[in-house]
């Protein structure tokens, strides 16, 4: 599905006509800098513009004085990025709000505009403003999608600036991740109703036929769809093309894991603790401190309690951090011995402690003796092992140096010299990976991480996500689970959401490292404002099959999360729990729990652990690799661990909650809705079991909450705050399990406070769940057909609803066994309520075909 997140888009309809664009910036309620207005993006080249994202090109102007500024460029169709600058310098430039932006993944905002094959004037906004946003999305799967491609039309293309009413050709929707919906976002200067349909072509005798029970005539009597764009940002549920369905893909049937149930850990062996007083940290060290990350007693509350650690590299490398291997069958002399390795692995696994391992398959070392060999010759036997060239054919990203001299020719390196690339295309090296990867798994390791992993395979200019790179992650999903069928392997494949999707299906990857969400929750608590947290948790939950994603903070190449929070502890320890009850497999990075800081330079990243306030911050005896953090004194273990209110107490209660709560490790997840804009909410069901989170990020308040459906049974539940075990008051569901407009009992929820609600049926409910029955549906997920099973032949009625609400079938049922026809439902989930009776009974179905 589209996350409005990519660069240039070329529609192949009509990729070689350059169409006008317009850019409307209304400066009356600000002062347009002596340098002039400016806009720009990745649209520059393609406009005739020397450069790319150059501020000081594309000049914006007034010239009937009405402070309206404005400029024209012509391109070719595509998806664009831009941001508007006062001035001639970034240091003008603007700060879009992530409600109409797009983030890269790293916190920066750019707006975006989609041009189709008709001129496009964008509606005026203000200098750092947002106009109103729709999204429109249509499910196309099972359909066949014309030459022409997608469009969208209605009264609202005026507004938006998509040509007159009707013009077919002017918007159209892309699939940028092969799932089947079709989808744009798009700005209007104001809140409006609108009418509209999808096209399936470029002109209106295209236009789907939109069914009496949900169209509504234009003026012309033709019925259309009809959507009230009131709120600041309005992201329509995709529809089936042609039908009055909801049927926005959103699987909950899903198969869970050993890690789906865990919370890792990222260590950093050198910086984690030193046994031996060198000033290094060693796999002695990390066995010795095992106890506080795990001591496998789930009784006791002393420990950490994550149930899952990474190690960064810990294979032979001449440089600090090992990215560069050379040896991939050895251990790091810094941090010890195979027999250190191999006893830290088994007193880990004692504790119930899963341990994977960092595994570096794009690069090596320079210091390789493979590399070492294929630079010797031309006709050595491992020259193939790397990639040469006579000449430089290019740069690399950012036009940075890829091709590196050494003996008279260039081998490549995407990320420096003392890291050549391998070659993945060498079927010799391509096995010795292979064995390597085999070694570890015979050792015990439960997996791995692999380090960019998008950039294995590059083809001519195309340096990441290549089809290649996702084939050799076909061949090494198979060759690791030949030796352990249960290992864990996530990637960081470090892209905006829908880039990162593909490395997951197909059996490549068990998850991957989710950025942009990251990014979305450290920018919302740092703007005060949820929205763009909303917006991604949407896209990460609509996009990746359910749970395989990695959930985090920061990570040892980024500043760490409380200097990018601005030390704000509440803010932090709202993070955390955010981060810690979403779906997904959480990752901590070491020393996060007690507030470490490092920001610039990445040792600075990784310095070593705070332990104590005493000598080194208890972390050696010796000297540290790197000097320590200046707030060691008052944010480490020992200090920490004796503060009840401390973060990481806080930590460790958030862990123990998802380690008890198995809705907060497996549930799916719904959204709720708030009429307070700050509250962020959303709901973690699993089975019976509910718990919900709301955090808010504004001013004091008590918000009310309201939940569309679930599966859970009507009835009346108690409400229990998790973090502070206070009661909550109740909360009556209703025949969908869902409730409207629903406040606690607590006090006020403060600024940066987050409630965990925990849902339990109270007698009420357990009295009417008496009238319940049991129901059989199988298979599930189904394809084309599900077999209805009622415990004895009697009549009944069968409710199908979409997961947001909308009833989309009813059925009269008599009779015990009963068929369903779901080959023409769209994929998705569906709640079932079959009610004989008082007895009823609700089931999940998910429909995958």
């Amino acid at each position: 599905m589209k996350h409005l997140v990519l660069l240039v888009l070329l529609l192949s309809s009509f990729s070689t006509w350059a169409v006008p664009l317009t850019f409307r910036v209304d400066m009356r309620q600000q002062t347009v800098a002596a340098t002039g207005l400016h806009v720009a993006g990745n649209f520059q080249a393609a406009a005739g513009f020397p450069a790319d994202w150059n501020p000081s090109t594309t000049l914006l102007t007034d010239p009937d004085n009405d402070r309206v500024y404005e400029v024209t460029v012509n391109v070719p169709a595509g998806t664009y990025l831009y941001k508007f600058v006062n001035g001639n310098a970034w240091g003008g430039a603007e700060l879009p709000p992530a409600t109409c932006g797009v983030t890269d993944g790293s916190g920066n905002v750019n707006r975006e505009v989609v041009v189709g094959g008709s001129a496009v004037r964008l509606p005026t906004l203000l200098l750092g403003g947002c106009n109103t946003q729709v999204r429109f999305a249509v499910n196309m799967r099972g359909q066949t999608v014309s030459r022409a491609g997608m469009h969208v039309i209605g009264n609202f293309q005026p507004l938006a600036g998509y040509g007159p009413e009707g013009d077919a050709n002017a918007l159209p929707l892309t699939d940028d991740n092969g799932d089947g919906i079709y989808e744009v976002q798009i700005a209007l200067p104001a809140p409006i109703r609108f009418q509209y349909r999808f096209v399936n072509g470029s002109t209106p005798a295209d236009a789907e036929n939109v069914p009496a029970a949900c169209g509504t005539p234009d003026a012309s009597g033709t019925l259309t769809r009809v959507f009230e764009a009131m709120a600041a940002t309005n992201p329509m549920p995709a529809v089936c093309f042609g039908t009055c369905q909801t049927c926005t893909p959103t699987l909950t049937d899903y198969t869970t894991h050993w890690w789906n149930d865990a919370v890792f850990y990222e260590v950093f062996v050198r910086s984690f603790y030193d046994s031996n007083g060198d000033g290094k940290g060693d796999f002695a060290g990390l066995t010795q401190k095992l106890d506080y990350l795990n001591d496998g007693n789930p009784a006791t509350t002393t420990d950490l309690g994550v149930t899952g650690l990474w190690l960064m590299p810990m294979m032979a490398s001449p440089s600090y951090h090992g990215y560069d291997v050379t040896d991939y069958k050895a251990t790091e002399s810094d941090y010890g011995t195979m027999a250190e390795f191999e006893a830290f692995l088994a007193a880990a696994h004692a504790r119930g402690l899963k341990v994977i391992i960092d595994l570096v398959l794009n690069h090596a070392s320079e210091q390789h003796p493979w590399f070492q060999q294929a630079a010797s010759s031309p006709t050595n036997t491992y020259r193939d092992w790397f990639r040469w060239s006579a000449t430089v054919p290019g740069t690399g990203p950012g036009n940075g140096t890829v091709w590196h001299p050494r003996n008279g020719n260039y081998y490549y390196g995407v990320f420096w010299s003392g890291m050549p690339d391998l070659n993945w295309r060498n079927p010799q090296l391509k096995a010795a990976m292979w064995d390597a990867s085999r070694f570890w798994l015979r050792k015990g390791v439960d997996g791995y991480r692999l380090d960019a992993v998008k950039y294995l395979v590059e083809n001519g200019n195309t340096i990441e996500n290549t089809p290649e790179t996702l084939g050799i992650l076909e061949e090494f999903h198979d060759s690791v689970r030949a030796v352990n069928p249960a290992a864990f392997t996530v990637g960081e494949a470090w892209s905006n959401t829908p880039a990162v999707v593909p490395y997951v299906l197909n059996q490549r990857l068990d998850a991957c490292f989710e950025f942009d969400l990251a990014a979305a929750i450290i920018s919302s608590l740092n703007a005060g404002n949820p929205a763009a947290l909303r917006t991604q948790l949407g896209v990460v939950d609509r996009s990746y099959p359910k749970l395989q994603y990695a959930t985090f903070l920061t990570n040892h190449d980024q500043n760490r999360v409380l200097d990018q929070l601005g030390g704000n502890l509440a803010r932090m320890k709202q993070a955390a729990a955010l981060y810690l009850t979403m779906p997904g497999v959480p990752f901590l990075y070491y020393g996060e729990e007690v507030g470490m800081l490092g920001a610039g330079v990445d040792e600075d990243k990784r310095k070593p652990m705070q332990w104590t306030a005493g000598t080194q911050a208890g972390f050696t005896t010796g000297s540290p690799w790197r000097g320590l953090n200046g707030n060691y004194a008052q944010f480490n273990v020992a200090t920490q661990q004796a503060d009840p209110n401390s973060l990481l107490n806080h930590y460790k209660q958030l862990i123990r909650l998802r380690n008890t709560h198995e809705a907060l490790r497996k549930g799916y997840l719904l959204p709720l809705t708030s009429p307070t804009n700050s509250v962020l909410s959303y709901a973690r069901v699993h089975q019976q079991q509910a718990v919900l989170t709301v955090a808010n990020m504004g001013s004091s308040a008590n918000p009310a909450l309201s939940l569309a459906l679930s599966t859970l049974p009507a009835g009346v539940y108690r409400v229990t705050e998790l973090l502070t075990g206070q009661a909550a008051g109740t909360v009556t569901l209703d025949a969908q399990g869902g409730f409207t407009n629903w406040s606690s009992s607590l006090t006020t929820l403060g600024p940066n406070q987050s409630w965990l609600l925990h849902l339990s049926p109270t007698q009420i409910t357990a009295t009417a769940s008496r009238a319940a029955f049991t129901t059989n549906l199988y298979p599930n997920p189904a394809t084309q057909q599900v077999t209805l099973e009622l415990p004895t032949a009697v009549p009944a009625q069968l409710l199908v609803y979409s997961v947001q609400g909308q009833l989309l079938r009813t059925i009269s049922l008599t009779g015990r066994r009963h068929t369903l026809d779901t080959g023409t439902w769209a994929n998705g989930t569906y709640l079932l309520r079959i009610q004989s009776g008082a007895a009823v009974s609700v089931q999940r179905l998910v429909v995958a075909h």
